[in-house]
Order: C-alpha cells, then structure tokens, then sequence
C-alpha cells in the first residue's frame, strides 16, 4: 500500500513536471533526472502524462542526442517507452528524432501509417532531417505505400516522398525502389479517382531526374515525351523540367540521340507559342539542351517561322533566362548558313546581344553566365573573318568594347567564346589598318590613333585592332589565371599580333604587358592543343635576341620538361625553341 501512494503521487502531473524541468539544470541532477522518469515509465498513466508535459519529449530528444552516454541511454529507452503513442511519436520527429515514426510506416495500422506520412509531407524539413529520414528507412515504406495503398494511402505517400525528394540521397533511394515505373504508369492512368495524383507524382518526377542514376531507366525520355500532349499545365510543366534534367545529364548523348528520333523537336516547337510562360521556358530550355548535338539537322526543322518566333522571344521577354536558352539556341546553328546570318541581322540581333548584357537588371549569377556564354557563342558568328563588312557591323554596334570587359568579368566559356571573337576580328586588323603616310601632307594624323604593332593608325570601330581596344592585357590575364579553358582562343587572339610582317611589333607588345611568362606558364600546364599554340608563339617571340635573352633561361626548364615528358607530337616544335635558345644542335634527332 505505502509503495503504491509513493507511485501514485510520484504520477502526479506536478510530481513529473518538477522531475521534467530537472532535465535542462546540470549534468548530474540531468542523470538523475531521466533515469528516474526512465524506472516510472513502467506505470502507463506515467508515460501518457509525460507525452503531454509542454517540452519533455524535446528535452528528451537533445539528451539522446548529447554527450552523456548514460543520460543518453536511458533517454533513448524513455523515449521508446513513448513512442507507443502515436502522438508522442509525431512530436518526436518534430524534435528531430524519426526512429519511432519510420517504425509506424513499417509496421502500424493503416490509418497509423497515413497519418505519419500526412505528418511527414507537412513538416518543415532541413537536409539534415531529410538525411536522417533516409537513413532510417522511411523511402521504402511510402514506396509501397504509393504502390498498393488505397487513394488516402497513396497521396499522403507521395506528398512525404515529394518533401522527402529535395535531397540527392533520397533521389538515389527512391531509384533504387523501383518507384519511377510506378510514377509514369500513374501519369498514364485515365482512372478519374486518380487525377489528383498525378500532380505530386510530375513534381517527384522532376527531382528524380536531376540523378544521373535515373538513365539507368532507358526509356523513361520518351515515355515523358508522350505524355507532354496529354497533361494539365503544371504537369507538363515538371515533365519539361524532368525532361531537360535528363538530357543535360553527362552519359545522356544516347538519350538525347533517341528523343530526337522520336520527333522531339517538332513536339517541343509548338510550345514557344504559348502564352504560359513556364512551359515556355521549360520548352525553350529542352530545345536548347538538345540542340547542341544537331546544328545541321537544326535550321531545318525550325524554319523560318520558329526562328523567327525564337528572335522575338529574346527581344520581348522579360525573364534572361528565357533569351539565354533562346540567344543558345540559335548560337548551335551552323555559322556557315549565310542565309540565317542575313535574317539574324535584319532582324536586329546584334544590337538587341549588346543591349542585353549592358543594361540588364539584377538577375542570379547562374543566369547572367549563361546568358554571357549564350552571347558571345553567337557573337562569333558576327565576327566571322572571311566577311569584312559583317565584321564592320558589329564593331559598329559596339561588339568590340563588350567582349573585352568580359574576358576580365565572364565564366572561363565566356572568356573563351569572347576572345575566338576577337582573334577573329584581329585577323583582318593588318589589311585594314590605314598607311603611316598621310594623304594630306598638310593635315598630320592623330598620335593617338597609330599603333605600333600595326605600323599604321588603328582605331576599333574599323580595324577592330586588339591594340587599340585594349584587350591584350585581359587576354594575358586569362594565360596568368588558374582556369585553362581559354587558353587556346586567348593564344589565337595573341597570335594574330605576330603575322610575318609585325611579329617583331607584336613581340614586343607581348613583352611590354609581361605576356611571356604566362605562355610559359601555358607551356607548362596548358593542353596539347594550347601547348602548340604557345610553342609557336614564343618560337616567334624569341625570333628577337632581346626576349631570348630575357626569358630564354625561365623557358629553357619547362621546354626541356616537355620535351623529354611531353606529347610526341610536340617534340619537333620543342626541339627547335630549344635550338634558338642553343641548347640543342639543329641536327638533333628530336627534329
């Protein structure tokens, strides 16, 4: 009897709480604490009071979760002797501790399971949580919940799955659970009862397709593809994203290669004309990801009609993303086709190009790259070198000023694309740089428009000279970067400075903007390709006895790496360097 009053009031609420708040004061009255609310558990009216005492079951979670193995222990013992509440178990995953509710989806009732998923769906989780709900198992119950539950089953399944599904590791899960089948066979369903889930699936869809493991499904591209013409909007809207997803994923190449036989591109050309913007976007994005793969194929299947559609998209929309993928996709067309150029030009592009990328507003830095490396992509066609007055044109529009600020400010692409621009410009400065004799002996030239290099007067809008835009220094400053990306277009803009009749002015243009050390550095680190570039470069550079001399023992260590390491292909170039500077005999077997 004196054992069950000392029970009975140790039960009280009051009792409890006291003992409750015990569990935030110092380490010892902390062990004390939980260890006797751990031997009072055993009392069922005790476990039901502790569940609704305000903070206990938080408290209880952090102990578990600290540095005192045994209040630890015993929390986590607490906490199971809880958990036979499914409230209890629902405030425990509030707190961050999921053990309690992953075992309800495995093992309770129906109605347990649904409303631990309904739970799951609507809390606010951190990666951390989502980590941890992996971890513990809770991917495969919803699987096969979704899979044979009835309807309240399946759409509280997938609104856990999709909450879930923001983390990679759980994306990773859920391929591994054979779920995406599951998915598709559900967007195909014409079963009335179970339109409502098709929302939530499209939108789990399109977070499994960021997973490159999802190519291990090999037909699911098309299926997508099939099922565009047959959704609501914000359905087609996740497949769009589903579908660019998967072809822009590294191994897709086959992918891409079979969309585009199952007519892909006529099936996605349509939606450019709708008015929804995000399934425009999400069709313009598809379109542009694989149209990188197909130039010739490409012209011909848009025409006329859709090229011009895609103009107007990036003269009027309002969103850069949208004139990115729109400026991408007609920067995959084939320079060659003049006819396309005479359209892009009458159309206005040039100047719509400039306008962009100068008077843009604030936009995400991912979307202000890729609309630089959209641009200046279809910048070289405007700058082809076999056509003077395209070239003229675009210089006009104020081309020239724009690439050079970007190849200090653009991605590593940007900065490659700008300066393939400008080497192709610089070809044509020599033929157009004007005499140093001036016509009108009584009228002398400007000082500030002769250009040594050139031994002529130069000015940028008509001699598109590198000199005189002052690129030379950010073409160098690329070769002195960590990025090799650029390397080769920089070392082609550099080398157009060293032509039979100016290498000695543009040598020493090089030297004057320290630029020898850092074709060395490319010798040293570049690709083949740069490395060949550079090899040529300095093999005219050091045609002048004063650069031999300055740079000659600096280079002499790297050149004799490369040549007893580097590609053979290399060697012969090597080996004559290695002459000039009279280290090697011209009769070498290197040659």
């Amino acid at each position: 009897m004196l054992i069950t009053s000392v029970q009975e009031k140790m039960a009280d609420v009051g009792f409890l709480s006291a003992v409750v708040k015990s569990l935030v004061r110092d380490e010892e009255e902390r062990k004390e604490a939980v260890g006797l609310l751990l031997d009072l558990s055993d009392i069922q009216s005790v476990r039901r009071r502790l569940g609704r005492i305000q903070g206990c079951i938080v408290m209880l979670v952090a102990l578990l979760n600290g540095d005192d193995l045994v209040a630890s222990r015993h929390a986590g013992k607490l906490l199971n002797a809880l958990s036979n509440s499914t409230q209890n178990a629902l405030h425990m995953a509030e707190a961050g501790y999921f053990k309690p509710l992953v075992q309800y989806l495995n093992e309770g009732s129906d109605m347990s399971k649904i409303l631990m998923a309904t739970a799951l769906s609507r809390m606010e989780l951190t990666d951390q949580s989502r980590a941890s709900l992996g971890e513990d198992g809770a991917i495969e119950p919803l699987v096969r919940m979704f899979s044979i539950g009835k309807l309240e089953a399946k759409l509280s399944a997938l609104s856990a799955l999709q909450n879930l599904s923001n983390l990679t590791e759980n994306v990773h899960r859920l391929i591994s659970s054979g779920i995406v089948a599951s998915l598709l066979q559900l967007l195909f369903s014409v079963t009335s009862v179970l339109m409502t889930l098709r929302e939530p699936a499209s939108v789990i869809l399109a977070k499994i397709a960021e997973s490159e493991s999802i190519l291990v499904n090999s037909d699911v591209a098309q299926q997508m593809l099939s099922l565009l013409n047959l959704t609501s909007p914000v359905i087609q809207n996740h497949l769009l994203q589903a579908l660019n997803s998967i072809a822009s994923h590294s191994r897709a190449g086959k992918v891409r290669r079979k969309m585009k036989e199952h007519g892909a591109i006529q099936l996605l050309l349509p939606f450019l004309m709708e008015t929804n913007i995000k399934i425009r976007s999400g069709a313009l994005n598809l379109l542009y990801t694989l149209s990188k793969d197909l130039p010739e194929e490409l012209t011909e299947q848009l025409g006329e009609t859709y090229i011009k559609t895609i103009i107007n998209i990036i003269s009027s929309s309002t969103f850069d993303s949208e004139k990115a993928a729109a400026v991408g996709i007609l920067g995959h067309l084939p320079i060659s086709d003049k006819k396309l150029t005479d359209m892009l030009k009458k159309a206005n592009l040039v100047p719509i190009m400039v306008s962009i990328l100068t008077s843009r507003s604030e936009v995400s830095k991912e979307t202000t790259c890729w609309l630089e490396e959209s641009v200046t992509g279809l910048l070289i066609r405007f700058t082809n070198p076999s056509d003077k007055k395209l070239q003229l044109y675009s210089a006009e529009q104020g081309v020239i000023p724009l690439l050079v600020k970007l190849l200090s400010s653009g991605s590593p692409v940007t900065k490659c694309r700008a300066a393939t621009s400008l080497a192709q410009l610089s070809q044509n400065s020599s033929s157009l740089s004007k005499s140093r004799k001036s016509r009108w002996s009584c009228v002398p030239p400007s000082a500030d428009g002769f250009c040594e290099v050139h031994n002529g007067y130069c000015f940028v809008k008509s001699t598109f000279c590198l000199v005189k835009a002052g690129a030379v220094s950010p073409i160098i400053q690329i070769l002195e970067g960590k990025e090799r990306e650029a390397d080769e277009a920089a070392l082609s803009a550099l080398a157009t400075l060293l032509g039979d009749e100016m290498w000695e002015n543009g040598s020493n243009c090089i030297a004057k903007m320290s630029g020898i050390p850092a074709i060395i550095k490319v010798i040293e680190s570049g690709s083949i390709k740069a490395q060949k570039k550079a090899l040529w470069i300095l093999e005219k550079i050091f045609g002048a006895e004063e650069h031999r001399v300055n740079y000659g023992e600096s280079a002499q260590v790297v050149l004799i790496d490369l040549a007893q390491k580097g590609d053979s292909s290399l060697k012969s170039t090597t080996a004559k360097l290695l002459a000039q500077l009279e280290l090697l005999q011209v009769q070498s077997s290197y040659f």
